[in-house]
């Protein structure tokens, strides 16, 4: 991105190869190549790019890279990380996507630093897709954006950062260890709906989706997997999802703890309609891991263990 000189509204700048060009330092870290996938602000980004971005980082490993730098937009980060995380699955080296919340070309700028300490991470046995920012290099799937002013703007609530960037460059020891590349799967499902429940939520407005197509539900509830079910009950909708085979994945809005739907009445009934407990899932992480779920199996039990299963370490 880059400030255009008349509104001061920021715009697409340059392409990868300029990023080089401009930080120097890159080439004194690692062997660089560079390739455009999309030139786009990351607003404008759908889940079938990020197949083709998939298709990419898989091709470059072919190709024999060691380890691959992903720049693009904050705003869908997280979304986009976590969504490629899933088509590719487990890794042999890593997939690091940075960005930049005030452009290269601004002399405040973060995007120096992001770029040099995403390239680091490109270069040791971190073999996940990760996020780099802020010194910090957090696992896609469990990553979330929090701030959208800060240069501090993302955060991993459930999980410790991959590595830490200070006068040292520090590995945590609950890296995953690096696996050969498998055949790459394409297949998703875009046909999802996110709820976010709040008091007063009119029941009809999600059956009403669930009649006209929706194909997964995920609903993000109070506290520990608790949602209206007396007045105002959502228990029908889920119900619903159920008669439909509509899978019911069910995260957290607090961005700490986990869902256990067993500790309150509640989430006991909607466990008994066949509502799935998301445990530590980000919102992100939530929505992709149910478009691929519904894309790659076709039986509700399969779907249901895929669901539940921790596939990357998005959950403990």
């Amino acid at each position: 991105m880059r400030v255009e000189a008349g509104s001061g509204a920021v715009g697409l700048g340059g392409g990868p190869r300029d990023l080089v060009l401009e930080v120097p330092e890159l080439a004194k870290i690692a062997d660089i190549e560079t390739r455009s996938v999309f030139h786009r602000d990351s607003a404008d980004l759908r889940p079938e790019d990020w197949v083709v971005l998939a298709e990419a980082i898989h091709q470059a490993f072919d190709d024999g890279a060691d380890g691959i730098v992903v720049a693009h937009g904050t705003d869908t980060m997280a979304y986009g990380a976590s969504f490629v995380s899933f088509l590719l699955g487990p890794l042999p080296g890593p997939v690091v996507f940075t960005g930049a919340q005030r452009p290269l070309s601004e002399v405040r700028s973060d995007a120096r630093t992001n770029l040099i300490d995403a390239t680091i991470a490109a270069t040791l046995d971190v073999p996940e897709v990760c996020i780099a920012f802020d010194s910090k290099v957090l696992r896609a799937v469990r990553t979330t954006k929090l701030d959208a002013w800060a240069f501090d703007a993302f955060a991993s609530p459930t999980l410790a950062p991959l590595v830490r960037l200070g006068l040292d460059v520090a590995v945590g020891g609950h890296v995953r260890k690096p696996s050969a590349l498998g055949p790459l799967d394409r297949r998703f499902e875009p046909k999802v709906l996110f709820v976010r429940v709040f008091p007063g939520l009119d029941p009809a407005m999600i059956t009403g989706a669930l009649q006209v197509g929706a194909k997964g539900l995920v609903l993000s509830t109070y506290g520990t997997g608790t949602l209206p079910s007396r007045e105002g009950s959502l228990l029908p909708a889920v119900q619903e999802a159920r008669d439909r085979d509509v899978p019911v994945l069910v995260i957290s809005q607090c961005p700490s703890g986990f869902v256990d739907l067993s500790r309150y009445e509640a989430g006991t009934k909607a466990a008994q309609l066949g509502a799935i407990g998301g445990r530590e899932l980000s919102v992100e992480a939530a929505i992709a891991k149910m478009m691929v779920a519904l894309g790659r199996f076709n039986g509700a039990a399969e779907r249901r263990a895929y669901l539940e299963a921790n596939v990357l370490g998005e959950v403990d």
